[in-house]
């Protein structure tokens, strides 16, 4: 066994990282095996956990404070799947600190480091063996290493720490003790004769176990128990309840040996409650804000909570069997349908009921049809690399703002133009133009000042839309619902006002077909809260088509609207149902129950296979490909899905993890894929709090329905769009500024992107007075 002699390198090698803030990696070695090393074990003392991997020093949020990650690095086409994600089997993180007694080694003549296990027995110790690494390079990071540790210690910079204060910090295993029973002559003669036996290739390191941390319940949960103690219970299950911890290692940890119940406090108001005993650990009210995750592989429920006082957490039950999680989860899907719908589960027809639960219980790392073969794998992989190699290229701090003056109000509406890169900002009673530069950088174009009717009263555009080949604008006036008004762009001026009706207010509207934005068409379709209809300016009197016009008889509810290419619609109500139409008139080919939040946006790729719905803290992905039956191979658009194969959506929601690092709330604005007449659909974009998100729409169709990126901005995100034909470019209007962000900015969401702060200097905003 080997020790290396601390030798620090050139003091500006190390001032050069070290002195850096933005350097998030401070050293890393690429190549090398991670063992986990078992001296007093009969199941082996040297085990495998990662066969190709890399380590990093890693600096964190906190000052003073770094880890140490070893990422396993996979093959190209041999991309984790959801589950082993879940599991946190390609990433250990290590808190650099004296407690894991790190040292520096040599394995077969290779270098080596290791460090304690602190969760495992006495004397267990990983050890990552470094291959392919020369000796001043595994001296850099041991050096490395060890001023992480020396700061963590000492809470100040090592910039000036010795080399002997630096050594210090590294793990001496203790002396062998002595010998303590004499041999005899006889004795020393065997050993004499007997070949020496091999020193051990790595250190036993002597571990002092720590002190039991005392796990207990937080501060609320007292005053919780005392509203729920007494109600009665819906379901009772044994699990165990885990919490999320950032420190030492992000990561959920075990609390205590529970039961999880469900117990209802009034009508139509459930709370989930944890007891040890006598001891309430947590009281939560059942409803949407949980941001609930369900996984069928580790047989765990986590979801978010925001305490009154505005402190967020992760929280996570881990049943012991199959039957225990279901029943927990069928009981759950019911108790969210009547808080959402505000009725008894009875109420509810048989079919709604099972699709209520299934939309639960469906397995989410099941592939959705065709979607998936060996060669779309290694694509992935290329891709990732092609955006990551990109992303580094195109630094996100290059990214300038674009802003229009000041003119009352906050930014609202978006509308992207197909046109000379222009795109559109309600704000107040006005409208920024903003344009595409040649540095791909977003400027302030113009003002659309006071937006009139023809009578001359001026309106705050409720909603927008671009039309007849991005030469005018269709506003709605929520101070006059039965009407929209056309906008020429060129001028400015408002100069039709289109009334639909004299009895039916406008709340939705949608192009005719996806990209009819680019025709020089006319006619665009809308809806009302119980109607679905034609609009078309060239009729005289009122712009309703009667030839086009389908109205129900009870209050539906619709509040969004979408087109395919060919013209087929998706509706959507604040009930949380959709219904798909192929033409307008006639009844919907498919009607999908409500699960009960408002759907609040829906859009569609342009071949009418994929709709996407937006409710406040989760979207709903469909699949309208019918897969069997009479009509197996059509889409729902077109043909009606047997009664008991109805689509079930797949879930897309944020971790509950991130969503405790972002605040604990989550409000998103309307989901869009990116689009154009020549583009594919690779992702969908939308936004919440001071955050942009995308998701791999790729990635999503093979079951990863957690695989998105992020980007944190110095404002709230109020609407957010790929350009027309385009999908780098993300246009961000927040509440004052306008971005034009690349899709590579986006980054994997961490404790760092997701809760550090991201203000920019007011040297980065193009402030443009006119």
């Amino acid at each position: 066994m080997q020790y290396y002699t601390l030798t620090l390198p050139t003091l500006p090698v190390f001032s050069r990282v070290w002195s850096d803030p933005t350097a998030s990696e401070l050293a890393q070695i690429p190549t090398g095996q991670l063992y986990l090393v078992r001296p007093n074990s009969i199941k082996g003392s040297r085990e495998c956990i990662f066969n190709d991997a890399m380590i990093t020093i890693r600096r964190t949020a906190t000052e003073f404070h770094f880890h140490l990650v070893v990422t396993k690095v996979y093959a190209d086409g041999d991309e984790p799947t959801l589950e082993e994600d879940d599991e946190c089997e390609d990433e250990k993180v290590f808190l650099l600190d004296e407690a894991i007694r790190f040292r520096s080694s040599t394995f077969e003549s290779t270098p080596s480091f290791q460090w304690a296990d602190i969760d495992g027995d006495e004397g267990d110790f990983f050890e990552f063996v470094a291959i392919g690494t020369n000796a001043p390079t595994a001296g850099f990071f041991e050096t490395s290493a060890l001023k992480a540790i020396y700061e963590r210690k000492h809470l100040r910079s090592s910039e000036s720490a010795s080399e002997f204060e630096l050594a210090a910090m590294a793990y001496k295993p203790p002396p062998p003790r002595p010998v303590r029973k004499q041999s005899t002559p006889k004795a020393n003669k065997v050993a004499e004769a007997a070949p020496a036996a091999a020193p051990p290739e790595s250190p036993t390191p002597v571990k002092t176990k720590p002190k039991p941390q005392v796990k207990a319940p937080p501060p609320e949960a007292e005053s919780q128990s005392s509203q729920v103690s007494e109600r009665p219970t819906v379901v009772d299950e044994e699990a165990q309840l885990y919490l999320w911890e950032s420190e030492p290692a992000e990561q959920f940890a075990l609390q205590a040996n529970i039961r999880a119940s469900i117990v209802e406090n009034d009508e139509y108001d459930y709370y989930m409650v944890a007891v040890e005993g006598d001891t309430y650990w947590l009281a939560h009210p059942i409803s949407s804000d949980l941001n609930g995750r369900w996984s069928k592989a580790l047989l765990s429920f986590t979801w978010s909570h925001l305490s009154k006082e505005g402190v967020a957490s992760s929280w996570c039950f881990r049943f012991p069997d199959v039957g225990a999680f279901q029943r927990f989860q069928n009981q759950f899907a019911q108790c969210v349908w009547e808080t959402s719908h505000k009725q008894p589960w009875g109420k509810a027809k048989a079919d709604e009921q099972q699709y209520a639960i299934d939309s639960y219980s469906y397995d989410q790392d099941v592939e959705m049809e065709n979607a998936s073969d060996e060669e779309d794998d290694v694509e992935d992989v290329l891709s990732t690399v092609d955006e990551e190699e990109s992303g580094d290229e195109d630094d996100s701090e290059d990214e300038h703002a674009a802003r229009m003056p000041d003119a009352g109000g906050k930014n609202k509406l978006l509308a992207n133009g197909y046109k000379n890169g222009l795109s559109y900002i309600a704000r107040g009673k006005n409208i920024g133009v903003f344009r595409k530069t040649e540095d791909d950088q977003l400027e302030y174009a113009a003002t659309i000042s006071k937006v009139l009717t023809p009578q001359g009263k001026q309106f705050a555009p409720k909603k927008m839309m671009l039309h007849q080949q991005d030469a005018t604008l269709v506003l709605m006036n929520e101070q006059n619902p039965n009407s929209l008004y056309q906008m020429d762009i060129e001028t400015g001026k408002v100069v039709e006002e289109w009334k639909i009706s004299d009895h039916m207010e406008i709340n939705s509207m949608a192009p005719d077909s996806k990209f009819a934005q680019m025709t020089p068409g006319q006619t665009l379709v809308g809806t009302s809260h119980n109607a679905l209809f034609r609009i078309d300016p060239r009729v005289s009197g009122n712009k309703l088509v009667d030839s086009e016009y389908k109205q129900y008889a009870t209050k539906a509810a619709f509040s969004s609207v979408a087109t395919t290419d060919k013209g087929g619609l998706a509706v959507a109500s604040e009930k949380g149902d959709i219904r798909l139409f192929d033409t307008i008139g006639k009844n919907a080919k498919t009607a999908l129950p409500a699960l009960g939040d408002p759907v609040i946006g829906v859009d569609v790729t342009a071949d009418g296979r994929y709709v996407v719905a937006t409710c406040r803290t989760y979207l709903l992905l469909i699949d309208t490909l019918i897969g069997e039956g009479r009509y197996a191979g059509s889409l729902g658009f077109d043909r009606s899905f047997p009664a008991d194969a109805k689509p079930m959506p797949k879930r897309l929601q944020l971790r509950p993890e991130h969503v405790g690092y972002m605040g604990g709330q989550v409000s998103f604005t309307p989901a869009r894929f990116n689009s154009g007449p020549e583009a594919e659909e690779q992702y969908i974009v939308t936004s919440t709090g001071n955050f942009v998100i995308a998701w791999d729409f790729r990635k999503v169709k093979k079951g990863r329905l957690d695989r998105y990126d992020i980007k944190q901005y110095e404002q709230q995100v109020m609407a957010d769009d790929f350009r027309m034909g385009d999908n780098k470019d993300i246009v961000v209007a927040l509440s004052d500024n306008v971005h034009l962000t690349k899709k590579q900015a986006l980054v994997k969401p961490t404790r760092q992107s997701l809760a550090g702060p991201s203000v920019r200097s007011r040297s980065d905003i193009v402030n443009a007075p006119y």
